[in-house]
């Protein structure tokens, strides 16, 4: 069973008095192993830049907190810190990122052959992991072909198998039709790490274990549960 929140006793996340520049006013903020936290708020309130920033590693990133994938990282402009505990290591997903390594590959030809940041798997491990995030009956379609949820699970599923015990995820049911929807949130129900996710996705927030709400004041502070806002930041 996977153990939620501070039942772990291990911070994945710790933030002192940070502060995104010209976005964010000072938080301080602990994520523990394990925990699903949705990150809630309107748009341009800092939500994907804070994300950004512990896809990076944190303030001062060490080695064992670099991602697991090449995705380029604009630094973000900040004060104060955010760390990573140990042995996080922090896997990245945006529908903006684009993969063209992926392209004219089958899901399992990718999976059977592996990269510089996972091992090969043999075809009854690839088709089980495959399995898990409802690609089961892809497995034969090349990357280009599938429907964008599909290519957003197969993404998030790749992070995993990378090594990933952060999935950092920027809106990543955007777009996608129900069946996706679904099939992700089952396998991340099944990670056993931690996940942190923006979303303005009520259905996809609701199994979530807490909300940190960057506010249209600049301001962030977490609740228990989910707070909507409708209206645009205004700079």
């Amino acid at each position: 069973m996977r153990l939620r929140g501070g039942r772990t006793g291990k911070r994945a996340v710790v933030c002192e008095k940070l502060e995104l520049t010209g976005l964010v006013s000072a938080f301080d903020s602990e994520v523990w192993f394990g925990e699903r936290v949705a990150v809630l708020g309107a748009n341009g309130t800092g939500k994907s830049h804070f994300l950004r920033l512990l896809a990076a590693g944190g303030s001062v990133p060490e080695v064992e907190h670099l991602p697991v994938s090449e995705v380029s990282i604009e630094p973000v402009a900040h004060t104060g810190s955010a760390r990573l505990g140990a042995r996080i290591r922090p896997g990245w997903f945006a529908q903006t990122h684009h993969h063209p390594e992926l392209m004219g590959r089958t899901l399992l030809e990718i999976l059977h052959r592996g990269d510089e940041h996972r091992d090969g798997m043999q075809r009854e491990q690839a088709a089980r992991a495959l399995d898990r995030y409802g690609l089961a009956q892809a497995s034969e379609q090349t990357f280009d072909s599938l429907s964008g949820g599909q290519q957003a699970r197969f993404q998030v599923l790749l992070l995993e198998l990378s090594g990933a015990t952060l999935l950092l995820l920027d809106e990543p049911t955007d777009n996608l039709d129900l069946e996706s929807a679904e099939a992700l949130e089952n396998a991340l129900e099944a990670f056993e790490g931690t996940v942190l996710a923006v979303t303005h996705d009520r259905w996809f927030s609701r199994t979530f274990d807490r909300f940190l709400i960057f506010g249209d004041d600049a301001t962030v502070f977490e609740s228990d549960e989910p707070v909507w806002q409708v209206t645009r930041a205004k700079r």
